[in-house]
C-alpha cells in the first residue's frame, strides 16, 4: 500500500480527472446540442443533469461513507463516471444524454464527497487552506484542459467522450492501492444522532461557508453551458470559444495557492470578500468589452483568478467552523449547495438568453455574485463562535 504522502497526490490526481470530464462535458453537449437546433433553455435546462444527479445522491452518501469508508464510495463513483462517459456515443438522444449525464454527476458526487472529506478530515488547521488549494487547484487544472476537447469534433464526435473514458479509467485504477480508512464515528454528544439531525445541525453552524459553492457552481456551469450559446449568438467563432472558456480555470490556477495560503493568514471570510468584489468588477468590464476577442481572453482569466478559487475557499472555511464528526455532513451540504448554484446557471441562463436577447448574460453573474457579496458581508461574527 502506498504511504499519506502518495495517497494524498493520488486523490488530487483523481480530483484533476474529475475536473477534466466535466469541463469537456459541459461545453462540448452544449455545443452539440446548439449546432443540432436545440434551443437555449432546452440546452440550459439539459445541462443540469449533471447536478440533478449529484442532489439525487446526495442524502444516500454519508451512511456508506461511515460504514464502509473513504476507499469504496471513490471506487463506485469513479466507475460510474467512466463507463457513463463511454456511452455517450452509442445513442444520440436527449433523453438517453440526459440519464448519462446524472449518471456522471452521481458518479463525480461519490469521488468529490470522498476525496473532499479524506483530505480535510486530515488536514491541520494551520496549512488546512494550502491542501485544499491543492485540491481546488488541480480541478481547475482539469476543468481548463477539459474544454479544450471541444476541437476534437472536427476529427469526429465520439473521440472526446472516449478519451475523457480511457483517461478517468486509467487515474480510477490506481485506488486500488491505497489502504481504505474510514471517518470519525460520532460520539453522540457533539452531533446529532442521525443524517437529517447533522445537516440540521451543519447548516446551523455553518451556513455562510457553503454560499462560496453555491456561487461557483453558478459561475462554473453557466460559463461552461451557456456562455458558448451566447457567445456563437454574438459572432464568436467554435474554435475560439473553447480556447477562451478554458481561461476562467486556467487564472484561478495561478491564484488558487496564494489565495489558499492567505487564508490561512488573514481569514476565510476577509479573503472571501476581497474575491468576489475583484470578480464582479471583472465581470462589469466583460458586459461592455464582449465583443471583442482579447478583451475576453484577458477578463476571463483575472475573473479566475479572483472567483475561481471560491470553491475550495468554502471548503476551508465550512472546515473551520465545524466539528471533526460533522465534516462528513459538511462535505455533502457543499456539493448540494454547488449543485444548486450549477442548476440555477444553464437553467436561468438559457431562459435570459431568451427573455433578453439584447443584453449580456454577464449582468445575470453580476447580480448573483452582488447578493452572494450581501450576504457573506452582513453575516454576524457570533454565528462563527458556534464552532
Amino acid at each position: 500500500m502506498v504511504s499519506v504522502k502518495t495517497r494524498f497526490w493520488i486523490l488530487i490526481a483523481l480530483v484533476t480527472i474529475s475536473g477534466f470530464s466535466q469541463g469537456m462535458l459541459l461545453p462540448l453537449l452544449a455545443i452539440i446540442l446548439e449546432q443540432g437546433g436545440v434551443s437555449s433553455s432546452v440546452n440550459g435546462l439539459h445541462a443540469t443533469g449533471l447536478y440533478v444527479g449529484v442532489l439525487l445522491a446526495s442524502p444516500f452518501m454519508e451512511k456508506p461513507m461511515r460504514k464502509y469508508g473513504f476507499k469504496p464510495v471513490i471506487i463506485v463513483g469513479g466507475m460510474l463516471v467512466f463507463i457513463s462517459l463511454a456511452l455517450f456515443p452509442f445513442w444520440e438522444a436527449l433523453w438517453f444524454w440526459f440519464i448519462l449525464r446524472m449518471m456522471v454527476g452521481i458518479g463525480d458526487h461519490m469521488l468529490h464527497f470522498g476525496t473532499q472529506t479524506w483530505i480535510t478530515t486530515t488536514a491541520a488547521k494551520e496549512t488546512r487552506g494550502r491542501n485544499i488549494a491543492y485540491y481546488g487547484l488541480f480541478f481547475g487544472l482539469g476543468f481548463a484542459l477539459g474544454p479544450l476537447m471541444t476541437r476534437l469534433l472536427s476529427v469526429n464526435e465520439a473521440l472526446p467522450f472516449l478519451i475523457s473514458a480511457v483517461l478517468s479509467m486509467l487515474v480510477w485504477s490506481s485506488m486500488f492501492f491505497v489502504r481504505n480508512k474510514w471517518p470519525e464515528q460520532d460520539s453522540g454528544t457533539v452531533t446529532a444522532a442521525t443524517s437529517v439531525g447533522r445537516f440540521v445541525q451543519t447548516g446551523k453552524i455553518a451556513w455562510v461557508a457553503l454560499l462560496p459553492g453555491f456561487a461557483f457552481g453558478f459561475l462554473e456551469a453557466s460559463l461552461h453551458s451557456i456562455f458558448p450559446i451566447y457567445g456563437l449568438r454574438i459572432g464568436h467563432d467554435v474554435n475560439i470559444l473553447s480556447l477562451i472558456i478554458p481561461c476562467f480555470a486556467a487564472g484561478s490556477l495561478i491564484t488558487q495557492l496564494p489565495l489558499g495560503i492567505l487564508s490561512d493568514r488573514f481569514g476565510r471570510k476577509a479573503i472571501l470578500l476581497f474575491v468576489l468584489v475583484g470578480g464582479t468588477g471583472c465581470f462589469i468590464f466583460t458586459a461592455f468589452l464582449e465583443t471583442s476577442v482579447l478583451a475576453l481572453f484577458i477578463t476571463f482569466t483575472i475573473a479566475g483568478m479572483f472567483v475561481g478559487s471560491l470553491f475550495s475557499l468554502g471548503i476551508s472555511y465550512m472546515t473551520d467552523l465545524l466539528p471533526e464528526p460533522l465534516l462528513p455532513a459538511g462535505n455533502i451540504m457543499v456539493g448540494i449547495t454547488f449543485s444548486l448554484g450549477s442548476i440555477s446557471g444553464p437553467f436561468l441562463g438559457g431562459i435570459y438568453l431568451e427573455l433578453f436577447p439584447g443584453t449580456s448574460f454577464f449582468y445575470l453573474i453580476i447580480v448573483i455574485l452582488l447578493l452572494i457579496i450581501g450576504a457573506i458581508y452582513f453575516q454576524k461574527d457570533k454565528q462563527i463562535a458556534m464552532k
